[in-house]
């Protein structure tokens, strides 16, 4: 996964990309609107109260709204 922008790919995209992150069980690099990044394992995507967030294993739930992109947070292996 390369880098993922919401403003690029628009919020139901961008809500499917974080949904595979969490089948995929993966650990993704996150950028957040206000500057902070952090990586962390996708846990769910929830809609609470009309508002989607997305859930992490280590770090508090954020609301999508707030993420600006994700991206792998580790090298694709090669086969």
């Amino acid at each position: 996964m390369s880098r993922i922008c919401q403003d690029d790919v628009g919020r139901c995209d961008f809500i499917d990309v974080l949904e595979e992150a969490v089948v995929r069980r993966r650990p993704v690099a996150v950028q957040l609107r206000v500057g902070e990044t952090f990586i962390d394992q996708m846990m769910d995507v929830v809609t609470e109260a009309g508002t989607d967030f997305a859930v992490f294993r280590s770090h508090d739930r954020v609301p999508v709204r707030e993420i600006a992109a994700v991206s792998r947070s580790e090298p694709r292996a090669m086969p």
